[in-house]
């Protein structure tokens, strides 16, 4: 084979060409990211308790500087209840002896006087009380004048002794069962009097109230028959409303009557805080609950309210000077909070830091705080826009 030194200078050409592509192409091929390579992971914070925000993002923010207040804040006790009326003031209106209904005179919500008519029964055990009345009455009058004659016999001696005596105890038995069954009518609410008077046996009775007030319930219809023990009528008379609430065992030491109470009504204007003062707290638990039952004045009176309506309420215990921030100024996580001081400056950017503190109940929209870690009253503080502060920092801890 004859040499060709054109061929080996062809070739030497082409290898010189692969080798450049070569190179070419591994630098091309660590420049470009490949599928299978992977983000560096960002840095952490150097503390996760701050965040730094530019003063565009501050001013944007709204944020406001200042420190603590020192206030009068009192401490309170959560409380649920009802408004209440004195057991006095509720009346329940039964029979005194079973019979038919025949007639309702009063309806739910409608006010009556003290001894008005509310219902009228009738039975035939009415009219056999009533003659049993005339006729013990007749006895007992019979039984009188022969006790009488009988005194005279023995004044003459003619008598038996022993006729006088059971002349006596047949008139004092007599009496007795006259008196029983006078008071057997007063109590169906029959005139005695009339009764002696007239003579007339009536066979209904009228069912009265026995206080004034609003008539809560009508329990009854004209043909139904009724029992002792079936309550027909209920009348609440509104004149003393107070509230009855039920405070916690662990609460319960630190409430004492002369305490105010700020409450609200449910289904009320929401904006509107009633006032009371507690005059009667309860000595002994509720079996089931554990609670305790606390009696309150409304101060001033109220007759707007309805008894039975439900109620928030916040029993004022003590008062301290303590320190305060406004309401925008706290970041609620559970049992505790946070607020966010200042803590300088880091290339141009406000630095803040949380802290953990522990808040009591708004007041007039301040709250009273717990710093759970040294802080001086002059510390500079975030007054408002904490919300954005919490937003960014939680940004940083989940590496947005």
């Amino acid at each position: 084979m004859s040499f060709n030194p054109s061929l080996y200078a062809l070739a030497g050409a082409l290898g010189l060409l692969a080798a450049c592509n070569s190179k070419g192409g591994d630098a091309a091929q660590k420049d470009a990211p490949g599928k299978d390579s992977k983000a560096a992971a960002p840095a952490a914070p150097a503390n996760p308790d701050q965040v730094a925000v530019s003063q565009a993002q501050e001013k944007a923010a709204g944020i406001v500087l200042g420190t603590f207040e020192r206030q009068n804040m009192t401490t309170e006790v959560q409380a649920n209840g009802s408004v209440e009326v004195p057991p006095q003031n509720r009346v329940s209106i039964t029979a005194i002896m079973g019979g038919y209904v025949q007639a309702v005179a009063v309806l739910p919500g409608q006010r009556v006087a003290a001894g008005a008519t509310v219902a009228t029964l009738r039975s035939p055990e009415y009219l056999t009380m009533q003659q049993n009345y005339l006729q013990s009455k007749a006895k007992v009058r019979f039984l009188a004048e022969d006790l009488e004659r009988q005194r005279i016999l023995d004044v003459e001696d003619v008598g038996a002794k022993r006729k006088l005596q059971q002349a006596r105890a047949d008139y004092a038995t007599e009496q007795a069962t006259l008196r029983a069954t006078a008071a057997q009518l007063r109590l169906l609410g029959i005139s005695v009097a009339r009764l002696d008077a007239t003579g007339q046996i009536v066979p209904s009775v009228a069912l009265t109230t026995p206080i004034a007030g609003y008539v809560k319930a009508v329990n009854i219809n004209p043909g139904q028959f009724v029992n002792p023990q079936d309550v027909l009528v209920e009348v609440l008379n509104r004149d003393d409303l107070h509230l009855e609430l039920k405070v916690f065992e662990k609460d319960v030491t630190q409430v004492k009557p002369g305490q105010k109470i700020l409450f609200r009504v449910q289904n009320a204007n929401r904006d509107e805080e009633l006032t009371a003062r507690v005059f009667l707290v309860g000595k002994a638990f509720d079996d089931d609950a554990r609670t305790v039952r606390v009696h309150a004045h409304l101060e001033p009176e109220r007759r707007d309210l309805l008894p039975g309506q439900f109620v928030a309420a916040r029993i004022q215990t003590a008062g301290a000077r303590v320190r305060t921030l406004p309401e925008a100024a706290l970041i609620q996580a559970g049992d505790l909070s946070y607020i966010f001081r200042r803590v300088g400056q880091d290339s141009g950017r406000t630095v803040f830091r949380r802290v953990r503190v522990r808040a009591g109940q708004p007041q007039h929209g301040d709250v009273a705080l717990t710093v759970l870690d040294p802080l001086p009253d002059t510390t500079q503080l975030v007054r408002r826009g904490a919300y954005f502060l919490d937003a960014e920092l939680r940004k940083g801890e989940s590496g947005d």
